[in-house]
């Protein structure tokens, strides 16, 4: 009886699987956003000036980092909780899937997470006349509890992983 209760929780992991199907979807939806904002970018050309061309490279900037954060989470996520993916050593195997762990992914998502914010800061600097104090005053607050909550979370990592060296240290000496 344990054996196929054990059998059915470690196959559950592939009800994942649709899920990370879902995110390429939702990558997807990020490229079509991204073709739309260059083209109106591009139309936009002739008399644009210099903040406008910023603005534009920062929308598509904020798109292309939500697009990277899709494919760490679907590449890691996938590996990590359901299955290693069999690429056969391919020359475009990114260097970091193998490298990424659960913590280093929660990291990966926060620091993402905080330039996404960033940029949508500096937009909101760069065109302060369009924005109420009070929602400059809340994006600003956001931003910092972003930034606080990552540092909050290396930190933890950081203690995590001392205290487990120190461990090891330990058993090694007493061994």
């Amino acid at each position: 009886m344990e054996k196929a209760i054990e059998r059915v929780l470690f196959a559950s992991r592939w009800l994942m699987a649709p899920m990370y199907l879902g995110l390429v979807g939702a990558l997807a939806i990020l490229l079509w956003a991204f073709l739309v904002e260059l083209w109106h970018f591009a139309l936009a050309l002739p008399g644009i000036g210099v903040d406008e061309a910023v603005m534009g490279a920062l929308a598509l900037i904020d798109l292309s980092l939500a697009a990277n954060l899709l494919v760490i989470v679907i590449f890691s996520g996938y590996e990590n909780f359901v299955s290693k993916m069999n690429t056969n050593g391919h020359e475009d195997r990114p260097d970091w899937q193998d490298e990424v762990d659960f913590s280093a992914l929660k990291l990966k998502l926060v620091a993402s997470i905080v330039a996404i914010s960033g940029i949508h800061l500096l937009k909101v600097f760069m065109n302060l006349s369009a924005y109420s104090d009070d929602k400059i005053r809340w994006m600003v607050t956001i931003h910092l509890v972003f930034v606080v909550s990552g540092v909050l979370l290396a930190a933890m990592d950081w203690i995590t992983n001392h205290a487990k060296t120190l461990k090891k240290a330990k058993y090694s000496k007493a061994g």
